[in-house]
């Protein structure tokens, strides 16, 4: 039998760690195959397994260290991505990119990196002036990028934010079907992108941006022929693009602009998947100095754990299909 204790600063600090009812020691004791009990001011953790004992220490060090700081607080979806990291080995990386402020909600609540991958996402933002982020859904493609833009936009460095992103239907709905005008049509299309923003201004505020134009939200085709200057353009669901379009998109930058592609390549809602651009315009420009290709994964997903656990199940089955051949267009006679 194996043991290793945790001494506990404070009775709060103990609990805040054990959760109510000692609910995230119950889910590290099932992740590790361990048991965690409390002898005095310390906490025990026992296990016939030294790498496991010392994997389960180390996430209770962890999550004492995000109390302390008390910069992040501490759910259960926090407890599974530390789990996850201490069996890559990544843990100590992950607490320093919790560290990691992009910006300021317009409640004064900041806006963090929640993993590796993400601070790295926003280090590339920062760094480039294209970034192409590729990932699934859940991992802040968007959402961070339209935080660093406010920050931005906040210091200085730019003098507006132009959102876009392709106005296709994903399934049951279509354009025509919609009531209202073209502009009313495509709203609904850009509503993640207007809730992102809602976060970092407030909706009044944000709303009197865009009457000023220090704000720009419009479907991606109305892109073509303009030259974008002083502004960070954001080009969300990427992979519903052409490649074609896309490039019309990258054309635009102008002067001291920086522009970013996301998108989830298993989530394309063209007619015929071959047809997304955002694969082959990552292929192309990957390696060319400004330019860099993120790509976050499954351990990324910071929404509750379910999408996680949804998102492995897709890829798993996605990886177990027997591969098809394109379907060959026929034309209605």
């Amino acid at each position: 039998m194996h043991l290793e204790q945790i001494e506990f600063a404070t009775i709060d600090q103990q609990q805040a760690v054990f959760g109510a009812y000692d609910r995230y020691v119950q889910i590290i004791e099932k992740a590790f195959l361990v048991s965690v009990g409390l002898r005095g001011s310390a906490a025990e953790v026992k296990g016939e397994n030294a790498v496991n004992v010392s994997n389960a220490a180390a996430v209770i060090r962890s999550l004492q260290q995000i109390y302390d700081r008390q910069e992040t607080s501490i759910d259960e979806d926090v407890i599974y991505r530390l789990i996850d990291d201490v069996t890559e080995g990544d843990i100590g990386e992950t607490i320093k990119a919790m560290e990691d402020v992009v910006t300021l909600t317009h409640k004064g609540i900041p806006i963090k990196c929640k993993t590796l991958g993400q601070k790295n996402y926003v280090k590339a933002l920062r760094k480039n002036t294209v970034t192409i982020c590729i990932g699934p859904a859940g991992t802040g493609k968007t959402y961070l990028a339209v935080a660093q833009a406010v920050d931005e936009l906040k210091k200085g460095e730019i003098e507006r934010i132009i959102m876009s992103r392709p106005a296709i239907e994903a399934g049951e709905e279509r354009l025509g079907f919609l009531p209202g005008d073209l502009a009313q049509k495509v709203d609904p299309y850009l509503r993640p992108l207007y809730d992102a923003l809602y976060d970092m201004y407030g909706p009044e505020k944000a709303d009197k941006m865009r009457e000023k134009g220090i704000i720009e939200i419009a479907p991606l085709a109305y892109m073509r022929g303009r030259t974008l200057n002083r502004a960070r353009v954001i080009i969300d669901e990427s992979q519903n693009a052409s490649l074609s379009t896309l490039k019309m998109a990258l054309t635009r930058l102008g002067e001291g602009s920086k522009m970013v592609l996301t998108g989830d390549v298993t989530q394309i809602d063209l007619p015929y998947k071959e047809d997304s651009g955002l694969e082959k315009c990552a292929s192309i420009l990957e390696g060319i100095e400004g330019i860099s290709v993120m790509r976050l994964g499954n351990r990324d997903v910071v929404r509750n754990k379910i999408v996680k656990d949804i998102v492995k199940a897709f890829e798993k089955a996605e990886a177990d299909k027997p591969s098809q051949k394109p379907r060959q267009y026929r034309p209605r006679r």
